[in-house]
């Protein structure tokens, strides 16, 4: 067998493994936005959900993951049809599409947060966590998630000259951490964001255990509904911390192969974007009590036309 058959296998070969790996995303990803867009519609047609700030949080995650999922299926799109893009489009893709990863983890931090008020500070919840400072607290959440991506596009254009915004090449983040210092800052600070994430999710989780303890009756049984909750969290934020390792792998391996490195990036994307943002319509779709009978009531409605009015009430607020 000559070299030229081995080329041609080689590319076989990768055109099969691109075709499986997209076919995969599009299964995958594409239910998840349709639920998500579904249980946003739910929420905005309902004027109940609109008025608790644990649903203004959780809509504001529906929002974050269906365009993260839209924007990485056309990266993972783009990949398959090795279609190099001019990087005066990728930059602000990239931009837009790292800020909106950051919001899921940044906004179950201020849902535990709204949980624990609710459970340990319940007479101050309706202050604390009202729609006005829940919009105040969503403001912030977007503020900070677009912050960092933007400090290092100006860092990178400290370092790049004009002609390396008409280069191509495929969007992903690491076309503005050109610098070994500025890849290497990338990762010792996504370290600290998510240890300061677990922080709050374990002082959480500490204090509404604490009152589980000492509480009877229906008190006893919302925190025990709160600490499960904390947990599915937590466990979704473990996930998200997994990424930690990511950067320094992916940048360790793009130096190797690009081929290897799309793999690589490929197996981060699946292992921990998509099911870790998974967990979330399950606790608050599926698990919430409210929210699922206006799931259920929603869903249904075409067949029996029933009025808003007629919705069945909620025994329960919480989640179990």
């Amino acid at each position: 067998m000559n070299d030229s058959d081995d080329d041609r296998i080689l590319r076989g070969n990768n055109a099969i493994r691109l075709n499986v790996t997209t076919t995969v995303v599009q299964v995958l990803i594409w239910p998840f936005i349709t639920i998500n867009l579904f249980m946003y519609t739910v929420f905005y047609r309902k004027q109940a959900l609109r008025a608790e700030p644990r649903y203004l949080l959780f809509a504001q995650t529906l929002l974050a993951d269906c365009a993260l999922f839209v924007m990485t299926d056309f990266v993972v799109i783009s990949i398959h049809a090795r279609l190099l893009l001019p990087l005066t489009f990728c930059l602000p893709y990239v931009i837009v599409m790292h800020a909106v990863t950051q919001v899921s983890p940044l906004i179950i931090t201020a849902m535990c947060l709204e949980r624990y008020v609710a459970i340990c500070m319940p007479l101050r919840h309706v202050n604390i966590f009202s729609p006005t400072r829940t919009s105040i607290v969503i403001s912030s959440v977007w503020f900070l998630s677009f912050l960092k991506p933007f400090i290092d596009f100006f860092i990178m254009l400290s370092v790049v000259s004009q002609s390396y915004f008409w280069t191509l090449n495929y969007c992903y983040y690491e076309i503005m951490l050109l610098a070994k210092w500025h890849m290497a800052l990338r990762g010792n600070l996504v370290i600290i964001h998510y240890l300061a994430i677990l922080f709050v999710l374990f002082f959480c989780y500490g204090s509404i255990m604490r009152v589980a303890q000492r509480a009877s009756g229906s008190d006893k049984k919302a925190a025990a509904k709160g600490q499960r909750t904390l947990l599915l969290h937590l466990l979704q934020i473990f996930l998200s911390t997994l990424e930690l390792f990511t950067p320094y792998i992916e940048a360790r391996v793009i130096q190797i192969s690009m081929d290897t490195f799309l793999i690589v990036r490929y197996f981060n994307f699946m292992a921990f974007t998509i099911v870790s943002r998974a967990v979330i319509p399950l606790i608050y779709g599926f698990r919430d009590e409210k929210f699922y009978a206006a799931i259920k009531y929603y869903a249904q409605s075409k067949k029996n036309h029933v009025s808003p009015n007629k919705m069945p009430k909620e025994k329960h607020r919480g989640t179990k």
